[in-house]
């Protein structure tokens, strides 16, 4: 079974919000780096955002000002709350869980669609 289980993508007019979740373990969701990447066709994959155990936030300045990553550990989830969506958002949405300290384990979700679209 998926250590990273994706949900939230969908089609969503310019301007809109949409809301990312990935459900993970409560071990992985507080002791790992988490966060999301996209990758949109014929480009690399991209850093979106991501979280550190110790609660430090970083986002692309792509999305900065218009996305909060958060966690839920009530609900195990990681989530993307991203607005003022925008075409150059498209993309596939892939949660990623790393280990900080054996920095071999990389955990990646199977990947969720986003698209901007009118």
């Amino acid at each position: 079974q998926a250590q990273l289980v994706e949900s939230g993508g969908g089609l969503v007019q310019p301007g809109g919000s949409l809301r990312l979740s990935c459900v993970a373990s409560k071990s992985i969701l507080s002791r790992y780096t988490m966060g999301w990447y996209r990758q949109a066709p014929g480009k690399q994959r991209e850093l979106v955002a991501f979280i550190t155990s110790g609660s430090v936030t970083v986002y692309a300045d792509s999305v900065k000002g218009r996305s909060t990553l958060s966690r839920d550990f009530a609900k195990n989830t990681m989530s993307l709350q991203m607005n003022s969506l925008k075409s150059e958002d498209t993309a596939v949405y892939y949660c990623n869980a790393r280990d900080p300290i054996e920095r071999d384990v990389d955990i990646w979700g199977q990947g969720t669609q986003v698209t901007v679209s009118s």
